[in-house]
């Protein structure tokens, strides 16, 4: 073990999921050490400590994981596991942390964002609870990035990832486990896998696309070795470090392959993809899309049915720019409702708080409190153990649903890689102008309330400003607007656009056709277009 003399490096700032930046950046002289040990430092040291480290098998994951491992052993780590390979989804990797009462665990994912050595690379903290660092710890270790003079890390051969069992880097216990063995098993315990193997056994046909992403061998290993389902009804199943050139981004723009299948004549019984780090999904079925904000309320509405929540969930919570379907389903079944900042970490003070049971965000994540972190596998079987129990379509879910509720319309239109002055300076115009704006009348409406969404954490008390601009119109349609924690270049600006119809007579129009007037009325307002130069939104979903 030795000590290096460094010196801080700018922007290694965490965002809502760590810190990601491209994967150049982090292969820089002491860019990854810097972090690894403002990680340690700020959660009182290493030494004694067991933490879990895994990630998604992009580019370099394999090199951080063994600087890691170094660097845990020179500062006094007692143990660490770690998943064959240096793989792990988010989800597993949260649930070996809980299984294992272990003080944390450094996961290596970009989540959703383009792999390779010209694309990009993250690196999150999760605590001891299995969810991503609270914004107090996030803080510290963004402020320690800002004064840190040394690291500690020792000087090793690699350790041999590649076998399952125990070994040792000096003092420090290693162990390597298979990354899908704990987390499959968990699922056993959650979803009545006869059921669905009997749906299965009957005909029902699954096309899981894994977009060259970590969910490969977990989808195999469950929905195929597991379920019974077809040799090959996972697709792009083999974790590549450039996920093969996909952009591992279930959405219906970037799982182009699966939209067109699940479109097509011969379209299977169910479809999903998930992304990089195992943590987002998308459900569809022959010519039916579910948005994500629309798959949380019908979770909600029927987990039930689920072995793992016969008795009923303690509560369900959304993120602000989510669909408010899932609200009406809370209070149809006389249930808590939460509404926290875009952000997992929010979700897990109320799930050990048992205050919810459900989560969700519209940004493709879904999950439950059986982990502290969403879950794209998760999310399919809840999925296919519903289809299994009601013995109904994808499309008559979905029907059934907005006949009992209504139907929220929803989109998201995500303006990628703006001139990041040009997007803080829309963000901060628009601002300004909230105070004026309810009582206007804007493309035919009027508005409610205008404001800058602020978060009062019901648990801990805690304050999240500045969490998204919200126009609320008088008949509850809305539209937010928020800049994303998530990308590496320029700016993301994302557009979120809600209108609740209760005529069924409505309820099968194009998404974006329902919502023509909500946009109309925030380009009016925030003038989208007219200050980036775009003639519409790189990705709509």
């Amino acid at each position: 073990m030795h000590t290096v003399t460094t010196r801080p490096i700018e922007g290694q700032k965490p965002g809502t999921s760590g810190l990601r930046k491209k994967t150049r950046v982090f292969m820089q002289p002491h860019y990854l050490e810097n972090f690894v040990q403002s990680v340690f430092d700020s959660i009182g040291g290493a030494a004694g400590k067991t933490f879990v480290v895994g990630g998604d098998g992009r580019f370099f994951n394999d090199r951080a994981a063994q600087v890691i491992l170094r660097m845990a052993a020179a500062n006094g780590a007692a143990h660490v596991i770690v998943g064959q390979g240096a793989l792990l989804s988010t989800p597993a990797a949260s649930h070996l942390i809980r299984l294992n009462k272990t003080d944390g665990g450094l996961i290596m994912s970009a989540s959703h964002n383009p792999g390779g050595e010209d694309e990009d690379f993250g690196i999150k903290f999760n605590g001891p609870n299995g969810g991503p660092a609270a914004e107090g710890l996030t803080d510290r270790i963004f402020a320690r990035t800002k004064e840190i003079a040394e690291y500690k890390i020792t000087d090793a051969q690699d350790i041999d990832l590649s076998r399952i069992g125990e070994t040792a880097l000096g003092d420090m216990k290693i162990t390597v486990v298979d990354p899908v063995t704990d987390y499959a098993a968990l699922m056993e315990t959650l979803f009545d896998f006869d059921k669905i193997r009997a749906m299965i056994a009957d005909g029902f046909r699954i096309r899981f696309d894994a977009m060259n992403a970590i969910t490969g061998p977990y989808a195999i290993e469950i929905i195929e070795n597991r379920l019974g389902a077809a040799e090959g009804s996972v697709v792009h199943g083999t974790p590549l470090p450039d996920f093969g050139g996909m952009h591992p981004d279930p959405n219906p723009t970037w799982a182009h392959e699966l939209m067109d299948t699940m479109n097509g004549p011969d379209a299977p019984d169910f479809g999903a993809a998930s992304d990089g780090d195992g943590d987002r999904n998308m459900i569809v079925g022959p010519n039916v899309y579910v948005s994500p904000s629309d798959s949380l309320a019908v979770l909600a509405a029927n987990a039930h049915l689920a072995k793992g929540y016969t008795e009923g969930l303690a509560g369900v919570a959304r993120s602000m720019p989510t669909s408010a379907a899932a609200d009406r389903v809370a209070q149809k079944m006389g249930l808590p409702c939460y509404e926290t900042p875009t952000g997992w970490k929010f979700f897990g003070n109320l799930m050990d708080d048992n205050r919810v049971t459900l989560c969700g965000e519209e940004s493709f994540g879904t999950g439950s409190n059986h982990v502290r972190e969403k879950d794209g596998v998760w999310a399919v079987l809840m999925w296919l153990n519903i289809l299994a129990v009601r013995k109904m379509s994808v499309v008559e879910i979905m029907q059934d649903h907005w006949q009992t509720y209504g139907r929220n319309y929803y989109s998201r239109h995500d303006y990628e890689a703006i001139e990041t002055d040009t997007a803080n300076a829309l963000v901060t115009d628009l601002r300004a102008k909230l105070p004026d704006l309810p009582g206007q009348t804007i493309q035919g409406r009027t508005i409610a309330t205008a404001d800058d969404y602020t978060y009062h954490d019901p648990v801990d008390g805690s304050v999240s400003e500045h969490q998204g601009i919200r126009v609320i119109f008088d008949d509850a349609a809305r539209f937010v607007i928020r800049l994303s924690g998530t990308g590496t270049s320029g700016a993301t600006l994302r557009l979120y656009l809600e209108s609740l119809e209760l005529d069924p007579a409505n309820f099968d129009r194009d998404p974006q056709d329902a919502l023509a007037g909500i946009i109309g009325a925030a380009e009016e307002i925030a003038g989208i277009k007219a200050r980036t130069g775009r003639d519409g939104p790189d990705v709509t979903t």
